[in-house]
C-alpha cells in the first residue's frame, strides 16, 4: 500500500489513523489531522488544497467531538468536499480514518 500517490498534480492519501490509538475521538482526531497535514507538506500541497476527504468513524456517538476538531483545523474558505460514514474499523480501538484527495500547489 502507497501513503501518498500523486497522478496528474493530483495527490491522494491512504487512510490515515491516529498517532496513539488509545485516546479518546477529540486526541485521534487531532494526530489524524497531524499525520495528514504532514503528508500533504511532504507531497507538495496543503490543507488549502483539499479537495475531498472521507472520513470513517467507528460509532457515529463520536461524530460531533469529531466534527468540532475537524471544523477549528480546516481552513476558513478552503473546506473540501466531505462525507462522513460509520465503519468497522481494522483494529478495534481506532476511533477515526480519514482519506484525502489534494491538488498539488503548482507556481
Amino acid at each position: 500500500m502507497s501513503r501518498i500517490v500523486e497522478h496528474n498534480n493530483t495527490i491522494y492519501l491512504c487512510g490515515q489513523v491516529a498517532k496513539d490509538a488509545t485516546k479518546g475521538i477529540k486526541e485521534q482526531t487531532i494526530t489524524t489531522l497531524e499525520k495528514v497535514e504532514e503528508l500533504l507538506n511532504k507531497a507538495g500541497s496543503d490543507k488549502k488544497h483539499m479537495l475531498s476527504v472521507t472520513i470513517y468513524v467507528r460509532d457515529m456517538k463520536d461524530f460531533a467531538a469529531m466534527n468540532e476538531v475537524w471544523d477549528a483545523w480546516v481552513a476558513e474558505g478552503h473546506q473540501p468536499t466531505r462525507a462522513c460514514v460509520e465503519a468497522r474499523m481494522a483494529r478495534p480501538e481506532l476511533l477515526v480514518e480519514m482519506s484525502v484527495v489534494a491538488a498539488k500547489i503548482t507556481a
